[in-house]
């Protein structure tokens, strides 16, 4: 592959529309291979604008704004990296002939939880948890009574855990029901779903470049309302399951198409694997990677999407830690204490323009065998405060 500069008539082009911190990883990754970068958010200063050649804020859920701006800068490659965008937009540019990473189909499925669970389940045959799709809160009851307590509840379209709850009782659901209406994205339709009694959860990252697939050494994490706190790699689990949540990867991100890393999550009870979700893009609890492999989720990614191959090494176990704000703040400081700086840990800073109380500001890195990471990470996740 010929590679050439930013700024360039020939310069090669990627597209973020999402700027956080995920976005601001795929970025310097970019523009390690002299890829220009074009950064796009709701709200100025986000992560990945700080790195780009070029940053825009625009309301992504606007059509025409999204078209407007991807017709000004003729991207080579549009990577959507949340979940808040104009899907027509996406289709519309497809259609002119823009691309789309993976494709604009495979974002129009895993942005809605409607979408990616039929396909999943209904069209691919893949095992999942029992589930009902519901727009009343008199059907989201008897859903809930149907599939039994405990019980998932969750807006078809949101991230990051906003407006998920888990309902243990019947008296638990009138509070689902308000939980849900905090969706980032859609929360008029709501999935509630059985509660699959699993030993434990995986991420598991596939990277496709049209040639070949490769798994990343799975992934666990314990998230907190849907968002995760701590995850780890590798996670151990029996060669059967991981055969099996290899084999379920590769059906989902087959039946998807196209180029990228996806993050594949799952749920593992014994030998046997539930699939859970699908992200097109890098996954928040494979920040890890970026102390644990030569070639991080972030670069596997930017390979993946230019084509380019996909080896790489696994150097060895490590865990990684999410400090959230517990401030609200348009000037924020995060205060990390030396220790934090060690021979295996360091942490990085998002350098997010605000903070809110939860909000994702850093995350911290350790590289140890993973109890000892995982002890570690919790020690020094204290360490880190807002000032």
């Amino acid at each position: 592959m010929l590679f050439s500069a930013p700024l360039k008539n020939n310069s090669k082009k990627i597209m973020l529309l999402g700027s956080g911190e995920l976005g601001k990883e795929v970025a310097i990754e970019a523009q390690r291979l002299g890829i220009e970068v074009i950064a796009v958010d709701r709200y100025n200063h986000a992560p990945a604008h700080l790195v780009a050649n070029r940053s825009h804020v625009v309301n992504m859920q606007d059509k025409e704004a999204v078209l407007k701006l991807i017709r000004k800068e003729k991207p080579d490659y549009i990577l959507p990296e949340i979940e808040a965008i104009s899907i027509d937009a996406l289709f519309a540019a497809e259609a002119e002939g823009f691309c789309v990473i993976p494709n604009a189909e495979a974002v129009n499925k895993t942005m809605n939880r409607k979408n990616i669970r039929r396909f999943a389940a209904e069209d691919l045959g893949l095992k999942t948890s029992r589930y009902h799709f519901v727009s009343t809160y008199e059907d989201m009851c008897a859903s809930a009574e149907d599939v039994g307590f405990p019980c998932v509840i969750k807006p078809v379209m949101s991230s990051s855990g906003h407006g998920q709850s888990i309902a243990r009782t019947r008296e638990d659901l009138a509070a689902s029901w308000e939980i849900a209406k905090e969706a980032r994205g859609d929360a008029s339709e709501l999935i509630v779903e059985e509660f699959i009694r699993f030993d434990y959860e995986i991420t598991l990252l596939t990277a496709r470049n049209g040639v070949e697939t490769v798994f990343c050494e799975p992934i666990g994490h314990i998230q907190k309302d849907g968002d995760y706190i701590y995850s780890w790699q590798p996670m151990e689990m029996s060669k059967k399951a991981l055969k099996r949540s290899q084999k379920i990867a590769k059906a989902i991100t087959d039946g998807l198409g196209g180029k990228g890393l996806f993050g594949v999550e799952l749920f593992v009870a014994g030998d046997e694997v539930y699939f859970s979700e699908v992200s097109p893009r890098p996954h928040d609890t494979g920040m890890v990677t970026l102390i644990t492999q030569s070639q991080s989720e972030f670069a596997l990614h930017v390979r993946a999407v230019l084509g380019l191959p996909l080896g790489f090494t696994f150097y060895g176990d490590g865990a990684s830690a999410a400090f959230k704000s517990v401030v609200e703040s348009t000037e924020p400081v995060v205060d990390v204490a030396d220790e934090v700086f060690d021979d295996n840990s360091f942490v990085r800073v998002f350098g997010k323009p605000e903070a809110h109380v939860g909000r994702r500001m850093a995350v911290v890195l350790v590289f140890d065998k993973v109890n000892k990471a995982m002890k570690k990470a919790k020690k020094l996740i204290k360490k880190i405060k807002d000032a």
